[in-house]
């Protein structure tokens, strides 16, 4: 019998990272009755006692319980049983950016008890965390096995690699986290074009804020959403050469170009909304949706919001454009899964990564979370208007790694600058935050 077995830590399955679902994704995977005894086994399971998992299920680890990311999610696993017919529990944590489940991992991880496979950022996330510590299985023997290795883009490799060589997760997905999105009806409006540059973003703000239309929405109650807005803004001033010197220490971050990121910020964030200390990412993006907000700055996870929830029409009922200043660059959150040291189910995690890196599965995972394939060879003609051109700017664009999802720094300047742009919405002094940044980097980049 095929089941599957959900659960949260936060929250229960049916609650959105941001928000709530309107129904249960479980429906299509499940043919019995909801009040069976397996949904008093999903009671009976918690994903921070491992003791309560069944040793003989592959676990699948993640933070993918909201927008469209659910249904990608749910629809692999179906895939992954039809094809393999493992039992399947899915320790799904809520959480915007991960963060709760990123704590649940950790404690299991130190305590030697692992999932089967877990989501992890490509970069520093995984090699900083995991592979340093000796605590993921090389892959390389998998990507000989599937002929991967001119599967993926070089640079995706690269940050799935380790100094020796050796290979240690499959990338699912490639996001990008520099993208502002627009109500077109808003601007149409207000007469004028989604900007481009900062200058032009200055332009437009007070023609949409005569018009009643918030010009720029923010939910800042989680607040990694600010470090995320802050890293395009970053890109924009310092242009991705000195945005990449940054991160690997070569770079200066008292410059006058780190500290302009953060004055322009200032002057962009004159023109959000009042409530934004309320509202989380999800909410930040549905005032776009609904007119009541003309951008929105976010990865385009929140395509997948629109297009997969609220059944918006790229191109018509929504638009986006590279966050100010950054056309040509495209600030990369690679989602990827590995296999952890002592994994539960080993042969099942390996064919549960199979799935993860066929075309198949990347094309039916990619067009629900409104991300695009991290596979050379994906099929668009499965994606939309934004994935398709999306997938076109892949191709061509400068790639940088993300800060606020954790590819481009270790952990520990991660939360060294959350710190630092938590401190400056409240003091918005632009020059402490940059020495902040400055001191964090002696510490931890150089």
């Amino acid at each position: 019998m095929k089941r599957v077995l959900a659960l949260c830590a936060a929250a229960a399955l049916l609650l959105a990272a941001c928000g709530e679902a309107d129904e249960d994704p479980l429906a299509d995977l499940n043919d019995e009755d909801p009040t069976t005894e397996d949904e008093a086994a999903v009671d009976d399971i918690d994903p921070e006692d491992p003791e309560t998992i069944p040793g003989d299920a592959v676990e699948i680890f993640s933070w993918w319980t909201g927008a469209g990311e659910e249904a990608g999610l749910l629809a692999l696993i179906d895939m992954f049983q039809r094809e393999y017919g493992y039992e399947v529990v899915n320790s799904a944590v809520a959480g915007g950016a991960g963060t709760d489940a990123q704590a649940v991992l950790t404690s299991r991880m130190q305590a030697g008890q692992p999932p089967s496979t877990f989501q992890i950022h490509a970069g520093r996330a995984l090699l900083d965390q995991w592979v340093a510590a000796d605590a993921m299985e090389p892959l390389n023997f998998l990507y000989d096995e599937e002929g991967w290795w001119d599967t993926f883009p070089d640079e995706l490799l690269e940050m799935t690699t380790d100094e020796d060589g050796n290979i240690y997760s499959v990338p699912v997905n490639v996001h990008r986290s520099n993208v502002l999105f627009t109500n077109l009806e808003a601007f149409e409006t207000a007469g004028v074009e989604p900007p481009t540059t900062f200058e032009e973003f200055m332009e437009v703000a007070p023609a949409l804020e005569a018009e009643g239309i918030t010009p720029l929405a923010l939910g800042d109650n989680e607040t990694w959403t600010l470090l995320h807005t802050w890293e395009t803004v970053l890109l924009g001033t310092v242009g991705p050469e000195m945005y990449n010197d940054l991160f690997s220490g070569e770079a200066d971050w008292t410059s006058p170009e780190v500290v302009e990121s953060f004055e322009m910020m200032e002057q962009m964030f004159a023109y959000i909304n009042d409530d934004h200390a309320a509202r989380n990412w999800q909410d930040a993006a549905q005032l776009v949706a609904e007119g009541e907000a003309a951008m929105n700055i976010m990865g385009d996870w929140a395509q997948g919001y629109f297009s997969t929830d609220l059944n918006l029409e790229p191109g018509v009922d929504f638009g986006w454009e590279p966050t100010p200043n950054t056309g040509g660059s495209f600030i990369t959150v690679v989602d990827t899964f590995g296999l952890p040291e002592g994994a539960p189910n080993r042969e099942g995690t390996i064919d549960w990564l199979r799935v993860l890196g066929s075309v198949e599965g990347q094309d039916t995972f990619n067009p629900l979370k409104g991300s695009i394939p991290a596979r050379l060879d994906g099929d668009l003609s499965q994606y939309n208007e934004y994935g398709q051109s999306t997938y076109e700017d892949f191709q061509t664009d400068t790639l940088v790694p993300s800060l606020a999802h954790n590819s481009a720094a270790p952990p520990n300047f991660t939360d060294a600058a959350m710190a630092a742009v938590v401190q400056w919405m409240a003091q918005r002094d632009a020059e402490a935050a940059a020495q902040q940044l400055e001191q964090a980097a002696a510490d931890y980049l150089r």
